[in-house]
């Protein structure tokens, strides 16, 4: 049997059956509801697979066999032709707490937020070590993740999730700062080493040491003159990196007046803007010629001709 039920956040129709362990048949008396907060969602097979104990209204629970819960994730095109998408795993990486907050360590920790706010996704569930939140991007499912282990254990959470949501290495895209980068440009890459990064590298060694996921790198700059660099990542960004003031000044008497004031976006902020778009591009189209065109734009956007 198999019941179509449409979540409120994404115009995609979800696919719920309950196999019996030879799949040849159908437990015709189960009725299962999809709540907002998703167990799994659509994979490469274009299902997702995992084995629990099921509860019926009153009945005790049986372990007379392993049953399967397949979700998947569909559209029909215009021919009626259903379409399947792969769920993507998107995580942010940095520290849990206050004492972290808005830190240069924590700009994944806050690029998760943004694409949270921006596409109404609710970081509400605790799983696997981590924060997470189930939503889409367009028609395509996604899992958002904030590890709560602390940056150099942030693989004990990628790895258990993206093994049991089934996400493939090329859908689990890695956010996370980078100092050999100036700050504020960002670069979107298909795969690639830690680069002495202990949270990625940490990630690595839960991901079987595979190196070719995605990863979204802000850049934060490098410390200055012969600042600590631990003391440089749990640093805090200065008013003039994280937003600035423009206003116009007149001089009256000596004096200096300011008559008009307003807000503009330092460089992380708007890193963090166009990051976002940078990620739903991926999402719904993959690695294509506008990657290559953000990433010779990021490249030099504060190059002055």
């Amino acid at each position: 049997m198999s019941r179509r039920q449409t979540p409120p956040y994404c115009g995609v129709s979800w696919t719920v059956s309950v196999l019996s362990p030879s799949s040849d048949f159908t437990y015709p008396f189960f009725e299962l509801k999809i709540s907002s907060m998703l167990y799994a969602v659509s994979c490469p097979s274009t299902s997702i697979s995992y084995r629990r104990s099921l509860d019926y209204h009153g009945f005790r629970r049986r372990r007379l066999a392993p049953a399967r819960l397949c979700v998947s994730a569909s559209l029909p095109d215009a021919n009626g032709i259903k379409v399947e998408y792969t769920p993507w795993l998107i995580v942010g990486l940095g520290n849990p707490g206050n004492k972290y907050h808005e830190t240069r360590h924590n700009v994944g920790f806050e690029m998760i937020d943004r694409i949270s706010q921006e596409e109404g996704i609710l970081l509400n569930t605790i799983q696997s070590k981590a924060l997470i939140g189930i939503g889409s991007i367009g028609e395509v499912p996604i899992l958002l993740a904030k590890p709560q282990a602390y940056m150099n254990f942030s693989g004990e959470s990628v790895g258990p999730l993206a093994a049991y949501y089934q996400v493939p290495l090329r859908h689990i895209l890695v956010v996370y700062d980078e100092m050999n980068l100036p700050n504020g440009v960002l670069r979107l890459a298909p795969r690639g080493g830690h680069g002495y990064h202990n949270g990625l590298k940490n990630v690595m060694g839960h991901l079987d040491g595979c190196r070719e996921f995605p990863r979204l790198c802000i850049g934060i700059g490098n410390p200055p003159g012969t600042m600590d660099m631990k003391a440089y990542l749990l640093q805090k960004f200065s008013f003039e990196e994280r937003k600035q003031f423009d206003y116009m000044v007149m001089n009256v008497d000596h004096f200096s007046i300011m008559l008009t004031g307003n807000w503009y976006v330092g460089q992380i902020d708007a890193a963090q803007e166009q990051g976002i778009g940078a990620v739903r591009n991926l999402v719904l189209n993959g690695f294509n010629h506008s990657t290559t065109r953000f990433n010779l734009g990021q490249k030099y956007k504060y190059h002055k001709v």
